[in-house]
């Protein structure tokens, strides 16, 4: 080999690459999981990348898993951002072998298609923040999140001047340049209706709630913190800790000791209730849930911005039994 180098070097001249390459949240998702990767070779006492074979891959596989807290899903995104780079390094020589084509991958399809909330614990998170949480961030959030199935990207990139709540629609808008890209950049740019309920609680949300700042490229987001655009990480814990049924419910599914359980006292530990949910999941639920109402994949997929094979593949959640009654109903079949 032509010199060594240290996971860190190689990690920060990758990235430095990828940089002109791929989108800032992709680059961002590269060197969070690739931190982690870092973590694992420090603690491994890996000094340098050229050691890397095989093993320490599937070691590294486990190290993730056994953390706590990382579903399937997170799992995979973190060994496809390690592929990428471990082919990187195959390609510039460093490491020997064709190590990236023999990784093992997890295979979340499973839990992704079955993981999902009802429209009824839905209807219960949403009385819950009209009692106890109505306008806040929170509850603007959820709101959003169930009626429009929009990505939490999209959520955060929305500023005040997109909502219209004479119309009754907010404007989605690709401004990569103001640090809000969309994930499918200018072909994901439509307007899209919302229900009156969502529109009143903007409204009062804004009236009420609303932090009066400024992002950075002086644009006024929608949804704020204290400091102007909230962070994706902040909007997706808010998601973490609503939907934990303690929370919403005051009752544990899963027969915890309220007082011992971290998920429960620890706002930024609430993913580990095992009934907590992320964004991506409301998002894929609320989906379902208009398709389950009878609406066309056609439509659903102008207004989520996804295809309908993908929308087939990721997002229909449906038991084939819920697809049966949908077609009975359809054809006004009756019971025998």
């Amino acid at each position: 080999m032509s010199r060594k180098m240290s996971p860190e070097a190689a990690i920060e001249r990758f990235l430095e690459e990828r940089e002109a390459e791929v989108s800032a949240s992709t680059l961002r998702n590269n060197r969070y999981a690739l931190r982690r990767f870092t973590e694992f070779t420090d603690e491994h006492g890996i000094e340098y990348i050229n050691d890397i074979d095989g093993f320490h891959i599937h070691d590294f596989k486990i190290f993730r898993r056994e953390e706590g807290g990382v579903n399937e899903l997170t799992l995979r995104n973190n060994m496809t951002a390690l592929r990428v780079f471990i082919r990187w390094c195959e390609s510039m020589d460093l490491i020997e072998g064709d190590i990236a084509d023999k990784m093992m991958m997890p295979n979340p399809d499973k839990e992704a298609r079955e993981e999902k909330i009802e429209p009824g614990r839905a209807e219960a998170i949403l009385d819950y923040l009209d009692k106890y949480e109505y306008a806040t961030l929170r509850h603007a959030l959820f709101a959003l999140l169930w009626d429009t199935g929009f990505r939490l990207g999209t959520i955060r990139a929305l500023d005040v001047d997109d909502f219209h709540p004479e119309g009754q629609y907010v404007e989605v808008a690709h401004r990569p340049e103001a640090d809000t890209p969309l994930k499918n950049k200018a072909e994901a740019e439509r307007e899209v209706n919302l229900h009156g309920w969502v529109v009143e609680i903007l409204v009062d949300y804004i009236e009420m709630r609303r932090k009066d700042v400024t992002d950075e490229y002086g644009r006024e987001p929608l949804l704020t913190s204290d400091h102007g655009r909230p962070a994706g990480t902040n909007l997706r814990q808010n998601i973490n800790a609503l939907t934990r049924p303690c929370h919403y419910s005051n009752e544990c599914p899963h027969d915890r000791d309220e007082d011992g359980c971290e998920a429960a006292n620890h706002y930024n530990k609430s993913q580990r209730c095992p009934s907590s949910v992320p964004p991506h999941t409301i998002r894929r639920s609320a989906i379902t849930a208009w398709l389950n109402d009878g609406h066309a994949k056609q439509l659903l997929s102008g207004r989520m911005n996804v295809s309908s094979k993908t929308l087939d593949k990721h997002y229909d959640a449906r038991t084939e039994s819920e697809k049966r009654e949908l077609r009975r109903e359809a054809f006004e079949m009756g019971e025998d």
